[in-house]
């Protein structure tokens, strides 16, 4: 799905609350304004309002189980709201578990915080893994695209 021109994008970038300010100062190092818009443009097929926030495992903990009836901290949650004529949408990152995952699949953490940007942006419009296999197979193939575009390596190579 080729695109001729970025979309443009409204970036809302937040830190939750953390306890230590430590914690989460690698997070934002990893994640500068600036990248996180191109990440997220370049899978964008609309122009788009969103809000990141990075949040911390009590407050993705407690989301998750809110919203998605599942007890645990999970790496990104999408809320889209509209997806005509403008992506309206927020996106939830728990930096505990990108931090994690990323040690985990020996990624930095900027890798992966780009691959679940793309892959939660693309959730933001209507893309949807769990439907189906094939639709799995798809967005995997998509987000791979947009990321080998962005100069990052398949995510899903060691899968």
């Amino acid at each position: 799905m080729p695109k001729t021109a970025l979309q443009a994008l409204q970036l809302s970038l937040q830190f939750g609350k953390f306890a230590n300010a430590t914690d989460i100062a690698a997070h934002r190092a990893a994640l500068p304004r600036h990248k996180v818009i191109r990440w997220m443009r370049h899978a964008l097929a609309t122009d788009a309002e969103i809000t990141v926030r990075i949040v911390d495992a009590d407050e993705g903990l407690a989301l998750n189980r809110d919203y998605r009836h599942k007890d645990y901290a999970t790496n990104v949650l999408t809320f889209d709201y509209t997806q005509e004529p403008l992506v309206t949408a927020d996106l939830v990152l728990c930096a505990p578990v990108v931090a994690r995952e990323a040690q985990e699949l020996d990624k930095s953490l900027q890798a992966h915080y780009a691959h679940l940007l793309v892959h939660g942006t693309l959730h933001a419009q209507g893309w949807d893994h769990e439907t189906s296999p094939e639709d799995a197979e798809e967005m995997e193939a998509y987000e791979t695209e947009i990321l080998a575009g962005l100069g990052f390596e398949n995510p899903y190579a060691d899968k």
